[in-house]
């Protein structure tokens, strides 16, 4: 080689070196990086007759692999198995067969409750409702669902249809602390809507967390109760109607008749309400003096001029009193009760005015029994 280069230009002769070099060290395998992708190995059921044939079959058939293998996962054939569907997870269950009422005429209501605390949601699954009265079978049925105390906007949902047993396929997620579930109460009221969009409430269902989350997701029934349940309060009970009217900016308060209320004498007693925005009193008006009687009537309206951004900002306070009977100028309070948003009230009264702030009817008065509190 050297002999030959004699007299060669000195550039060729730097390129003839090179080539020696690269001839002389030829690239090992193992510095070239090379993977081969793993690949499903297929067994052949049978005897040691045919073995040849049967491996040059796969042979030619694992070259065909490897070729489709590295074309992208759409191309990718049955011999890689990914599993199958199973029909079973997704036909739908009869919904009579799974959740079929309990024997009874009360109206119903069936749902479910989950709490998952590694990301502390309630789940919350509305299925259907049960024995609808007959006057509401050719309503739209709705519900509100709220979280008490916390929750300031209800959540809606609207039956799939109509008749006596309206089903369901709704759910509804609560964000809410593990601390803080136990002392919540699940609120569902049921509305039927007519066709001129009047609101009738046909039930309430108050279903308090504590203790019900130890199995989690089981079917739930629970009756519908009418707002004209029993004395809840030692004090007793006062019925109340609020009703917003937004374009004229007005709330109306009707105090309809009292119960089980503690009398100091048989002098009389009247209502007193208090609009209060924030701290500040801004109107107080009452009724005339009634007889005492086992359930005193009342049915005293009275208006307050309240605009709609001060929903969030004012509540009214309803007392019952009665004249002292030792010094008549003065009056005794027999019970308040305080309605308003989340910042004054809690449980039916925070429920009451929502609903009211709510219900798109301006002409409907929403009416409730509360119980009365003693004065702060």
């Amino acid at each position: 080689m050297l002999v030959l280069a004699v007299g060669l230009p000195v550039a060729l002769l730097h390129a003839l070196l090179l080539c020696c070099m690269f001839l002389r060290a030829p690239a090992s395998p193992d510095e070239i990086p090379f993977t081969v992708p793993p690949r499903f190995e297929h067994r052949r059921s049978g005897g040691l007759h045919g073995e040849g044939q049967v491996r040059s079959e796969e042979s030619e058939v694992d070259g065909q692999r490897d070729i489709s293998a590295h074309r992208g996962s759409f191309s990718v054939r049955s011999w890689y198995p990914v599993g199958s569907l199973l029909e079973g997870l997704y036909c739908a269950p009869i919904l009579d067969e799974v959740v079929a009422p309990p024997p009874g005429m009360a109206a119903r209501l069936c749902f479910a409750v989950e709490y998952r605390r590694s990301c502390e949601q309630l789940m919350v699954s509305l299925l259907r409702l049960g024995n609808l009265p007959p006057r509401f079978h050719g309503n739209v049925t709705l519900v509100e669902l709220w979280l008490l105390p916390d929750d300031r906007r209800p959540r809606q949902a609207k039956a799939r249809g109509t008749g006596h047993d309206p089903e369901f396929t709704d759910y509804f997620v609560f964000q809410v602390s593990a601390v803080c579930v136990s002392e919540s109460t699940l609120s569902v009221c049921v509305l039927s809507v007519e066709r001129k969009g009047k609101h009738h409430v046909v039930g309430r269902v108050l279903f308090p967390l504590e203790g019900q989350l130890g199995q989690s997701g089981r079917v739930l029934w629970r009756d519908l109760e009418r707002d004209t349940y029993t004395q809840c309060s030692e004090l007793g009970d006062v019925q109340v109607s609020l009703n917003y009217n937004p374009s004229l900016q007005r709330l109306t308060l009707v105090v309809l008749r009292a119960r089980g209320l503690q009398l100091l004498s048989d002098t009389g007693l009247f209502s007193q309400v208090s609009l209060q925005i924030h701290t500040q009193v801004v109107k107080t008006k009452r009724s005339s003096m009634v007889k005492c009687e086992a359930e005193p009537y009342f049915n005293h309206r009275m208006t307050f001029k309240l605009k709609p951004r001060q929903l969030d900002e004012a509540c009214v306070r309803l007392e019952l009193k009665q004249p002292h009977p030792r010094c008549p100028e003065s009056a005794a309070v027999l019970g308040v009760v305080v309605l308003g948003p989340f910042m004054y009230a809690r449980g039916p009264q925070l429920q009451h005015w929502m609903d009211m702030v709510n219900t798109p009817c301006t002409q409907e008065l929403l009416e409730q029994w509360h119980g009365l509190g003693r004065g702060i």
